[in-house]
């Protein structure tokens, strides 16, 4: 009876997994400083591949040959299989690109179609945003077109206004000023006017300015005394002076009479411009004529002592009007002279 060695059992040995194919990769870009950073997420942790174990070989007839002895597995373990079992791990998808390249390329592209910004304006961006109708969108802000528009809009209503306002206030300014003009205009013109006026009626007033009848004399009888000497009350002011003393006309005026006249003597009447007339008596002579225009200051005869007299002296009466006797002192006095 021949003996049968039983079969050596099957050891299960996993074959050698086949090399990866190399997996086509885009580049990463670099980071942009304006993108946030991305994480790399780890990938899904996926189970090494290991071959099936071979099917238990089914009993059969013993074989007249005895079979090989398998080889005996290795007690070290490959180098190469270890390295590939605890090694870096294999994508789930290795025809597929990593997250984060994906992440990257993303990021590329909208950053360059421009439908996201992250930066700030630029010089060139504000001095177009001044632009009527030009206003650029920006996630950053948060500012769409629309509001933009309705600020700038607000703003050049707001900068016509003012200029509306500075336009008013330079118009009222000028209408002030103009104003201011025309009241100095007119009141140099008044003033030119007054002064005129005034420079004619001094003149005229110069013309006609009073003076006293003569010069050398005393004053020895007033206006109201009341005497022996008087038929009345004195009615007149009498300037004692030396026979032949020459008189004068007080002011401008016209000779309205002359001659002998009892108590008074010699006189003369001179009849001013306003009706006012002034009376000479007691002339020694008279020089002037009925009718004659005698101004201030031109003689019409001397002092004498003619009529009702008790020596050389000027009667002076002053009746306005051809009325009736005034005061000669204070009619002189009020016409500026001091007798």
């Amino acid at each position: 009876m021949t003996s049968v060695t039983p079969p050596a059992a099957v050891t299960s040995v996993t074959p050698p997994a086949a090399a990866p194919a190399p997996v086509a990769t885009t580049p990463e870009p670099a980071p942009s400083p304006f993108v946030a950073p991305v994480v790399d997420l780890p990938a899904a942790p996926v189970a090494a591949r290991t071959a099936e174990p071979a099917p238990a070989p089914s009993p059969s007839k013993p074989s007249a040959r005895a079979a090989k002895p398998a080889d005996k597995p290795s007690s070290r373990p490959s180098s190469r299989g270890h390295a590939r079992t605890h090694g870096g791990r294999k994508p789930a998808f290795p025809l597929l690109p990593s997250a984060p390249t994906v992440v990257g390329a993303a990021a590329l592209v909208i950053a360059a179609t421009g439908a996201v910004t992250v930066t700030q304006p630029t010089e060139e961006v504000a001095a177009a945003s001044s632009v009527k109708g030009f206003v650029p969108a920006s996630a950053f802000t948060g500012t769409s077109a629309a509001t933009s528009r309705l600020e700038l809009d607000s703003r050049m209503q707001a900068v016509s206004r003012d200029s509306e306002r500075t336009a008013a206030g330079d118009a009222a300014d000028d209408e002030l000023l103009a104003a201011v003009e025309a009241q100095a205009e007119e009141r140099n013109a008044a003033l030119a006017e007054l002064a005129a006026s005034a420079e004619k009626y001094a003149g005229e007033i110069a013309a006609n300015a009073w003076q006293l009848p003569l010069a050398g004399y005393r004053i020895t009888a007033r206006f109201g005394y009341s005497s022996s000497l008087w038929s009345s009350t004195h009615t007149g002011l009498d300037f004692a002076a030396p026979t032949g003393t020459p008189v004068v006309s007080v002011a401008n005026g016209v000779v309205r009479s002359t001659g002998y006249d009892g108590a008074y003597g010699n006189k003369v009447v001179v009849a001013l411009e306003d009706g006012t007339e002034i009376w000479y008596c007691h002339l020694d002579s008279i020089t002037a004529s009925v009718g004659e225009s005698l101004a201030g200051g031109e003689q019409l005869g001397t002092v004498g002592s003619t009529g009702n007299s008790t020596g050389p002296h000027l009667h002076l009466e002053i009746r306005p009007g051809a009325g009736d006797a005034v005061d000669p002192y204070a009619a002189l006095i009020a016409h500026g002279v001091t007798p």
